[in-house]
């Protein structure tokens, strides 16, 4: 039987990891990320995972510690937050422009100033375009499952592409979750050894990264967006597989209770189980309301989410950033333009709430889902930033 027990979960992310048979760890502590990576350090240090783990000065220097020895062919790991995330921002581009299949957690965190530490989705949608796949998790279960996950995609021969988990920060990675392990022939099993197409070698010398001339630029600007967009079909497969060992079934657009609903909040990341809480008691009040989450961030699944909106009159968006100048959100944006050329659409209420770790409560849903029906009713759209104090 599966061994199910209570950890913390950014300590479940580290076991996950060490799982995966990983070569190289390279880490710079930031919070709230800060536990992922001193747990492997523990491993390693202790001899329970045989892999280099390199301490480096900096978030741009662990990302460049990443390409180098994913270049090499080695299996990489690493793990950020926020400013650190955007320290590692030059270097991104690179991973995925050299096809390096890296796999990295970011635990999600509001951005500076002022300074916060706290949980929100700013810094990883102020990376939407550096041409890595995104999955976001809602609990300690998914992120530890869709760890295995992402080094299965990320180093398949079709995809060549790093990988992000995300999680939130503090509301995930700091808190003990019930979590059902797996062991170690299950997940060799699952997760083959890394067999590299080209790798650096003083040996078979090769070049990788050149100078693109305007020449060829574009086309290898275009073969990434080609490789990201024709990942989805792995990306799928890798969790029916999943599925089919480890017993827990993943999809890129995942429903609840839309079977008939006429309104629907839209999600991704921890306060999903609020929004299932607040459509339960909507639900008990005879209210056709749904969820949807948002699991695969990129490449983004059009054809899923439209199918899983269904019949549905309304929907109701929640970000966790802001896109400053536009008065709208990242992921609001993204449905809008998603369903633009559609003839029959919804309504799309969009709001920001939960920005720098602040609560949004079963009653916040279920006062966006009040709002959002008057404004439909009344055929007025607008775009609210919610819970916020009076000037």
């Amino acid at each position: 039987m599966p061994k199910r027990i209570g950890i913390e979960v950014s300590i479940a992310i580290a076991e996950a990891v060490k799982l995966c048979d990983v070569d190289i760890i390279c880490a710079y502590p930031i919070t709230p990320q800060t536990h992922i990576v001193e747990h492997l350090s523990e491993l390693v240090a202790n001899g329970e995972l045989d892999a280099e783990f390199i301490p480096v000065e900096s978030e741009h220097s662990a990302m460049s510690v990443a390409v180098g020895a994913s270049a090499t062919g080695a299996r990489v790991y690493t793990a950020t937050s926020a400013q650190g995330l955007f320290l590692m921002h030059e270097v991104l581009f690179i991973a995925s422009g050299m096809r390096l299949p890296i796999v990295m957690t970011v635990a999600n965190r509001a951005l500076s100033a002022p300074i916060s530490i706290w949980n929100d989705h700013s810094d990883i949608m102020a990376e939407r375009d550096i041409a890595w796949i995104q999955t976001f998790a809602i609990n300690g279960q998914e992120v530890y499952d869709l760890t295995f996950h992402a080094f299965r995609v990320a180093e398949d021969k079709n995809v060549q592409l790093p990988v992000i988990v995300n999680l939130d920060g503090f509301t995930l990675t700091h808190v003990i979750e019930p979590i059902e392990l797996v062991d170690q022939e299950a997940v060799e099993k699952y997760l083959p050894p890394r067999e590299p197409i080209l790798t650096l070698h003083p040996d078979h010398p090769i070049t990788m990264g050149p100078v693109g001339v305007p020449e060829i630029y574009t086309e290898a600007r275009r073969q990434i967006e080609v490789a990201l967009m024709q990942s989805y079909d792995t990306i799928v497969k890798a969790w029916e597989e999943f599925g089919q060992i480890f017993g827990r079934q993943y999809h890129p657009i995942e429903t609840y209770r839309t079977e008939d609903a006429e309104l629907i909040f839209v999600t991704m990341g921890s306060f999903t189980e609020n929004a299932m809480m607040a459509v339960d008691e909507l639900r008990d009040k005879g209210e056709r309301v749904g969820l949807i989450y948002i699991r695969l961030w990129r490449p983004f699944p059009h054809k899923d989410f439209h199918q899983a909106i269904g019949e549905a009159k309304t929907l109701v968006v929640l970000d966790r950033a802001i896109t400053y100048g536009v008065n709208s959100g990242p992921v609001y944006s993204e449905i809008r333009s998603s369903l633009y050329d559609k003839p029959k659409k919804p309504y799309i209420q969009g709001f920001v709430a939960g920005l720098g770790g602040r609560d949004v409560p079963v009653e916040s849903f279920i006062e966006m889902a009040e709002i959002a029906k008057k404004a439909r009713r009344a055929k007025f759209s607008q775009y609210i930033h919610f819970d916020v104090k009076e000037d």
